[in-house]
């Protein structure tokens, strides 16, 4: 191996160890335990953390010549509670390109469409890609999914959050029969990109975390995208029946407006009262927390440089 590869893995280990360190059991929500002869987080449970094999991960930290893709690398950076600066400087020692997240709409969909979004309104409006990740929404969209707005651009994904969420704290009552369909149409676009390390690990991820994909994801079924009726409920105004549409956008390939259509009047006023709320609970009665402390343990985040955490309200 070239001595700047050597220099550079060797570089990595001992950054990985470092940050490591300063991590405690209690800032990932685990006990703290007893006798840890070592500082910070174990191996194993960074590992465990990532969903990444242990063997993996320690050969990571030793320097090892082994492949590092960007699924894993940004699962490990998450557990270790990476700002932007250090997960660049992770995938450069890494060896892998380091693409800077897109910080605003604007960045990933453009002037033109973030219009469209706006001009949909008071219809709830978002861009989604082939694997159900927002990419843009409008101000409806987001009164009736907050959560969709308020974590790392990277954790905007309808169905991860679907699939994982407590199903009282999820706002889908009918997806007993739209989730089989979302999953049949996620492996339709799946089609296109087999063996491709983003879908791949996706995939392997949503497998991993949630048994009710990977059930619905073993029966192989197919479908392609088209007009839904779907059922959301809101505590503070009861349920609401929407029609899904999905429009194609040029020149974003793979990406779709998908566009909600109050069934009803009842529908329509329903959206109007949940909008009147200044301050509503993100999630169900008993796990759910006004929007306001939301935002506050977000911006106290953001302040330590911690990043945003996972959240369990429903997006």
């Amino acid at each position: 191996m070239p001595h700047s590869q050597t220099a550079r893995r060797t570089e990595l280990a001992g950054f990985l160890r470092s940050r490591r360190a300063r991590i405690s059991p209690e800032d990932v929500g685990m006990p703290p335990g007893l006798r840890r002869r070592t500082p910070g987080l174990r191996r194993e449970e960074v590992a465990q953390l990532a969903g990444v094999g242990v063997t993996w991960y320690t050969w990571l930290e030793q320097g090892r010549p082994i492949n590092a893709s960007v699924q894993v690398l940004d699962a490990v950076a998450r557990v270790l509670q990476f700002d932007a600066t250090e997960r660049e400087h992770l995938y450069r020692l890494a060896g892998i390109p380091f693409v800077r997240e897109p910080v605003s709409d604007e960045e990933v969909v453009g002037k033109e469409v973030l219009a469209i979004l706006d001009a949909l309104d008071p219809l709830p409006a978002a861009v989604y890609n082939a694997r159900y990740d927002v990419q843009a929404s409008n101000a409806a969209y987001r009164v009736m999914w907050p959560m969709t707005s308020l974590v790392a651009r990277r954790e905007r994904n309808v169905l991860y959050k679907l699939c994982v969420i407590p199903e009282c704290c999820s706002t889908f009552v009918n997806s007993g029969v739209e989730l089989p369909w979302m999953v049949a149409q996620l492996r339709h676009s799946y089609g296109r990109h087999v063996g491709e390390p983003a879908w791949e690990g996706f995939i392997a991820m949503m497998v991993e975390e949630s048994p009710r994909f990977a059930q619905l994801w073993a029966s192989g079924d197919v479908a392609a995208p088209g007009s839904r009726v779907k059922l959301f409920r809101h505590d503070a105004v009861g349920l609401i029946h929407l029609s899904s549409n999905s429009l194609s956008i040029d020149g974003m390939a793979e990406h779709r407006i998908i566009a909600y259509t109050p069934v009803g009047e009842e529908d329509r006023e329903r959206i109007e009262r949940l909008r009147a709320i200044d301050d509503p609970v993100i999630g169900c009665s008993v796990h759910g927390r006004p929007l306001s402390v939301v935002l506050a343990e977000k911006a106290a985040r953001e302040q330590r440089g911690a990043g945003a955490a996972p959240v369990t309200a429903s997006s």
